[in-house]
C-alpha cells in the first residue's frame, strides 16, 4: 500500500514538473497559454495526433517506420490537415492516411468537425436559456470559432430521440406524493398563443424528486386528457400514488381516482398561496405570509378555522377576493390538516416546484415564443436534464426524508416499501 501511494505521489510530482517545464518554455518563447497558437491548443493537437497515430498503428498492424511495414499492400500515405472545434476552441491537427483509404479513426472520426464535449457545451448553454444566436455569439467571443445557428439547432435536435426514450422510461411502482404543475409558454400555431405544458413530479420512496414527464396542452384539457396522461404513467409501472397534489384542473381529480382508486387528492397549497399573492400588493406579501402560516400549520381544522377567521377580519376589507378564494378552496384544503407534520412538510414544500419553475421560466423567457410544440418541449427537456448536476440537491432531500418516510409508512400502511439507497 505504501509503495502504491509513493508511486502515485511521484507520478503527481512528475506531472507538476512537466507542467512547470512547459509553462516556463512557453513563457521563454513568448507563447500564450490560451488562444489559437497557445500552449493548450498545441498540447491538445499533440494529444489528438498521438492518439490518431496509435490508431493507425493498430489498423496497419505495425508502428511507424517499422521494418514490418515494408512492401505491404497497405501503408501510411502522408497526412491531411483538419480543424476540429474543441472545448478550448478550434484546433488544427494532422490526420494520418493510408494508401487504400480504409483507416477509420475513432478519436476524431471522418467528417467530424467537433469533439463531443462541444456538443455538451451547446446543450448546456441551450438549457440555461440562450438562443441559437446567443450561443453562436458565445462561441465566437470565447473560442474565436464560427458555429452557425443551423448547426446549433441540429445539435440540440439530437436530444429528441433521447427525450422520446425518457418520456417512456419505466417508473417506480409507488410514489408517496405526485405533484402536477404547469408552466405557460408561447407557441406559434398559426398565431402565437399561450399554451400550458404540464409537468408531473413524483417523490420516490427514497425521498428523491423525479420528473415523470412533460405534456403539452391547449388550455382546454378535461377528464379525457388527464385520463390519458395518468394511464400513460400507470402503464409505465406506477401502480400506486398515496397523495396527488394538484390545483383545480378540470377533470383531473376524477381521472386520478379512476386510475388509482386509493389515492388522496389534495389541493396544492403552493398554488393556493401563489394565487393569494396575485390579489395582494407586493408590499403586503411578507405580512400576509406570516398571517397565513398559522392556518396551514394548525393542528386541526377547528384551529385552522379560528386562524382563518382572524385572517379574514384583518385582510377581508382590503382584499375580499382573497377571503373568497380560501373559502371556495376550504373543503379541498382541510384534508391536508389530517396529516402528520412530516407529511405536511413534503406536500407544502415549495422549494422543489418553485426552483423547477424558475429554471423553466429562465429557459423559455429568452426565446419569446416557439415555432412548434416540439420545440417548446425540447427546450423544457434540456432544462430538465441539466437539473442538479452536482447531486447536492438530491443529497439534501434524501437526508431529510427519513422522518417523512416513517410517517408515510404509518399513514399509508402496507402501501410504502422503502427503497434501499
Amino acid at each position: 500500500m505504501t509503495e502504491t501511494l509513493d508511486h502515485m505521489d511521484q507520478s503527481k510530482i512528475d506531472h507538476q514538473k512537466l507542467a512547470q517545464q512547459l509553462l516556463a518554455q512557453a513563457k521563454a518563447e513568448g507563447v500564450e497559454l490560451v488562444g489559437p497558437n497557445g500552449l493548450l491548443n498545441q498540447l491538445t493537437a499533440n494529444v489528438l495526433e498521438t492518439a490518431l497515430e496509435a490508431e493507425m498503428d493498430e489498423h496497419l498492424g505495425y508502428e511507424k517506420h517499422h521494418v514490418t511495414g515494408r512492401n505491404r499492400e497497405n501503408s501510411r500515405n502522408g497526412r491531411r490537415t483538419k480543424t476540429v472545434l474543441t472545448e478550448i476552441g478550434p484546433v488544427q491537427i494532422q490526420v494520418p492516411r493510408d494508401t487504400d483509404a480504409s483507416f477509420d479513426p475513432q478519436i476524431v472520426k471522418k467528417r467530424q468537425r467537433r469533439l463531443t464535449g462541444v456538443d455538451e457545451i451547446i446543450l448546456s448553454l441551450s438549457a440555461k436559456g440562450l438562443t441559437t444566436g446567443e450561443i453562436a455569439a458565445h462561441f465566437d467571443d470565447v473560442y474565436g470559432a464560427s458555429v452557425s445557428k443551423e448547426t446549433i439547432s441540429k445539435i440540440t435536435d439530437k436530444v429528441l430521440t433521447e427525450m422520446a426514450e425518457w418520456s417512456v422510461r419505466p417508473l417506480d411502482p409507488v410514489y408517496p406524493v405526485l405533484f402536477i404543475d404547469a408552466i405557460h409558454v408561447k407557441i406559434r400555431d398559426g398565431q402565437v398563443a399561450n399554451r400550458p405544458v404540464y409537468v408531473a413530479i413524483g417523490v420516490t420512496t427514497a425521498g428523491e424528486r423525479e420528473i415523470l414527464g412533460l405534456w403539452a396542452g391547449d388550455g382546454g384539457e378535461g377528464a379525457k386528457f388527464w385520463l390519458a396522461v395518468l394511464t400513460e404513467i400507470r402503464n409505465r409501472g406506477v401502480a400506486d400514488v398515496c397523495i396527488a397534489v394538484c390545483d383545480g384542473l378540470k377533470g383531473l381529480p376524477d381521472a386520478i381516482t379512476t386510475v388509482w382508486p386509493l389515492t388522496v387528492v389534495q389541493t396544492c397549497l403552493i398554488h393556493l398561496l401563489r394565487n393569494t399573492f396575485r390579489y395582494a400588493s407586493r408590499q403586503y406579501w411578507d405580512e400576509m405570509s406570516r398571517d397565513l402560516r398559522p392556518i396551514y400549520t394548525a393542528v386541526n381544522e377547528a384551529a385552522a378555522k379560528e386562524q382563518f377567521t382572524e385572517f379574514a377580519d384583518k385582510w377581508g376589507p382590503r382584499y375580499p377576493a382573497i377571503v373568497r378564494l380560501w373559502e371556495s378552496a376550504w373543503s379541498e384544503f382541510v384534508p391536508f390538516l389530517d396529516y402528520d407534520p412530516e407529511i405536511r412538510r413534503v406536500i407544502c414544500s415549495t422549494n422543489a416546484i418553485e426552483s423547477l419553475n424558475a429554471r423553466y421560466r429562465r429557459a423559455v423567457r429568452a426565446r419569446g415564443h416557439f415555432p412548434s410544440e416540439q420545440a417548446a418541449l425540447k427546450c423544457l427537456y434540456l432544462a430538465t436534464r441539466s437539473l442538479d448536476p452536482t447531486g447536492k440537491g438530491r443529497a439534501r432531500w434524501v437526508t431529510r426524508w427519513k422522518p417523512a418516510l416513517n410517517a408515510f409508512a404509518i399513514t399509508f400502511e402496507g402501501r410504502i416499501t422503502p427503497t434501499v439507497i
